[in-house]
């Protein structure tokens, strides 16, 4: 299944990593943050991933596009008829990364459908480029089909800074975006998505995901929450920052796979 990650924000909370790069590049440890959400759903089998680019989104494509010089040994040929040789072999054998431009000013629910033609007919997962987790993914995507809904959003506890879910059971009658007072479940990312969530969205940049098509798709009964009551931080902050990085070179990060 094809992976869609949202890269496109300008992280301004986080400007004293995001002046210069996109927040998903910020480092934790010797690694881009978005790698490490990358390696989660890989470690679940899901290696196809579609990149919403925006803000300085040329980086990520360096990334990218210079990944397999800059993780092996290499031997170069000059001149005419030319080659590159590389040496050795790394755990990111077999991804397949589709860099997708998205607009500079585009909100999330724009991104998402700007890359439907990358998507196609099928289910696919959403997250968001700021967030790491010890989602059971493929949990998660058995509790969607399970539902036959159009959209299943992981709920995870945490301060009252994201979109409150108001539940009922294992349905999400009603979708919050940024609540003043937060009590239970708030949006976590990690979605699960049928193609007809993009009847839902817009292509004109100011469409949110998060406003009328998650609030819409609540209030009809298509938006069900797979519960997470493990490990879930988002990195919007410089203190965020440092508490992955903290936890990573501690040996304590619970979102690391083998």
């Amino acid at each position: 299944m094809k992976v869609v990650i949202l890269c496109g924000g300008q992280g301004t909370r986080l400007r004293e990593e995001t002046e210069y790069k996109p927040k998903p590049m910020v480092q934790v440890g010797e690694r881009p943050l978005l790698w490490h959400i990358m390696r989660t759903y890989a470690h679940y089998g899901h290696k196809e991933f579609v990149l919403c680019l925006g803000y300085r989104g040329y980086m990520i494509k360096e990334y990218f596009l210079t990944y397999e010089a800059m993780r092996n040994d290499c031997t170069v040929t000059l001149g005419e008829g030319g080659s590159v040789e590389f040496h050795g072999d790394h755990d990111e054998t077999g991804w397949k990364v589709t860099l997708a431009d998205t607009g500079l000013n585009t909100l999330t629910g724009a991104r998402v459908k700007r890359v439907q033609k990358y998507v196609g007919d099928e289910t696919f997962f959403l997250t968001y480029g700021d967030g790491v987790a010890d989602v059971d993914i493929n949990a998660a995507l058995d509790f969607h089909r399970s539902h036959g809904r159009v959209a299943t959003v992981t709920g995870v506890r945490s301060p009252g800074r994201f979109g409150e879910l108001s539940l009922e059971r294992d349905e999400v009658k009603s979708f919050l975006e940024k609540p003043n007072v937060s009590g239970g479940y708030i949006n976590g990312g990690y979605f699960v998505c049928e193609p007809a969530i993009f009847d839902y969205l817009d292509e004109d940049e100011s469409c949110i995901l998060e406003r009328a098509p998650l609030e819409t798709l609540a209030s009809t009964g298509q938006l069900c929450v797979f519960k997470h009551d493990g490990f879930w931080q988002c990195v919007d902050t410089y203190r965020d920052f440092t508490l992955v990085n903290e936890l990573w070179s501690q040996g304590k990060a619970a979102w690391k796979k083998p």
